[in-house]
């Protein structure tokens, strides 16, 4: 009697050329409807995999492969307790980091507002609207992983001045990057002249930027957060902006993304953007590829190669 082939059931509709790669692992289905005898779980790193859907995961199901870095989509202690693996895709480094310092340079000197200004016809407005100098200044990272360091490579081409907090010292990047460990955030923030987000989401680190934290940043200074959404409390962040605390912000997480805070719209010294920090083509590549080598490695061995628990 033949052997059934696996069923992997994917989150939503994927590229074609990706689906036709995974039918050659087994079968395809799309969308959590049909989740019966499925072994994987293959999610958008914007879908949500909460406990209610992992519920619902057949016995057999024993992977949740996430097409993302973050896997903050998912409900982990539902995973583990089912005994389920989960995977991702770490391969955004270079992109990430590429777009974190393309906003420090759009925040820093004002280009979306100066931009907006030339479309609309003011040559003026956008010609006068000064910005602030970036070379030589101070950035400090929170998070110093593989993006943190990437982003900190970037920074010292621009002889910027690399602070950097985190649970740990990392010896490497101190002696590679000319970088200083901060151990406490609040002596990073008050000499930082841009402080850029680079960690995960986790219960430690939620609204990480809060009230008192975006208080204790240097007037002026300017945030940007290409980590995640919910590691600023935007409430406090728009109130450190309308009082004139910080000097702009560089945003492409929000809190409740896909829904902007509305009066992020209203400050000129503010660069939106929707969740782009892997979005190269190229990079959406190496992520479907790695991913696909998750599913691969988990049929032949019974764990993925980038295992999260």
């Amino acid at each position: 009697m033949p052997q059934s082939r696996p069923v992997i059931v994917l989150s939503r509709p994927l590229p074609d050329m990706f689906t036709a790669a995974l039918e050659q692992l087994g079968e395809v289905r799309v969308g959590p409807a049909d989740l019966a005898g499925a072994r994987i779980y293959l999610a958008a790193g914007v879908d949500s995999v909460p406990a209610e859907l992992i519920e619902r995961f057949p016995p057999e199901l024993g992977l949740i492969a996430n097409i993302a870095t973050g896997i903050d989509n998912i409900d982990l202690p539902a995973a583990s307790a089912r005994g389920i693996a989960v995977s991702n895709t770490p391969v955004v480094t270079e992109d990430t980091a590429d777009l974190a310092m393309a906003l420090l340079l759009a925040t820093c000197r004002k280009l979306s507002a100066s931009e907006r200004a030339l479309r609309a016809g003011d040559w003026g407005a956008g010609a006068g609207m000064l910005g602030t100098r970036v070379h030589g200044k101070t950035l400090g990272i929170v998070g110093m992983g593989g993006i943190g360091q990437a982003l900190a490579r970037r920074a010292r081409a621009f002889n910027m001045t690399v602070l950097y907090h985190g649970p740990r010292r990392k010896p490497e990047a101190d002696s590679a990057l000319d970088a200083t460990y901060c151990e406490v955030l609040e002596d990073m923030l008050t000499q930082a002249d841009v402080v850029s987000l680079n960690c995960p989401l986790t219960s430690h680190t939620r609204h990480l930027l809060n009230a008192s934290t975006l208080a204790a940043m240097k007037p002026g200074a300017v945030l940007i957060n290409t980590g995640r959404g919910a590691l600023v409390d935007e409430a406090a962040l728009v109130s450190s902006l309308a009082q004139g605390h910080l000097g702009g912000a560089g945003l492409d997480v929000f809190e409740f993304e896909p829904r902007v805070t509305e009066a992020l719209f209203d400050f000129d010294n503010v660069t939106l953007l929707p969740h782009i920090g892997s979005a190269t083509a190229e990079c959406r590549t190496d992520m479907a590829m790695r991913a696909y080598a998750n599913i691969e490695r988990f049929l032949e061995t019974g764990s993925p190669l980038d295992s999260c628990t």
